[in-house]
């Protein structure tokens, strides 16, 4: 259960809103004209605890950035090197082929494909 302050509202909210998996700089940087007393202190830790709960999953396909999508159904993402867009996909994860982890636990299963989106590529023709 998750106490309703104003700020994890209005960062959810940003969430639900902004589909395209943003960073927390991103969340903040918004937030803030709208509300300057935000800190990012607050904007991390609402989502570590969102992400606690289930609400919001954390996405690292680089590694020096993490952005959050409030879509945490099982889904794909596919990041464009042109633009840098994050586009999710469906693929049935469960599904995958894989072999050789035989009495391993998988504690999460992503799957992130690169390359350039239909829009950088309809520009590059």
């Amino acid at each position: 259960k998750i106490k309703p302050s104003f700020q994890r509202i209005k960062v959810l909210e940003y969430l639900m809103v902004n589909k395209h998996h943003p960073t927390v700089e991103q969340i903040y940087s918004s937030l803030k004209k709208l509300f300057p007393t935000l800190s990012k202190a607050t904007i991390y830790n609402s989502l570590n605890l969102f992400v606690e709960k289930g609400l919001v999953q954390p996405i690292t396909i680089e590694e020096t950035e993490i952005r959050y999508d409030s879509t945490v159904e099982s889904h794909g993402h596919f990041k464009c090197d042109c633009c840098g867009a994050i586009y999710d996909f469906d693929v049935d994860v469960d599904s995958l082929p894989f072999s050789g982890l035989d009495n391993f636990i998988i504690n999460s299963k992503e799957v992130y494909f690169r390359g350039t989106c239909h829009n950088c590529a309809a520009v590059r023709n």
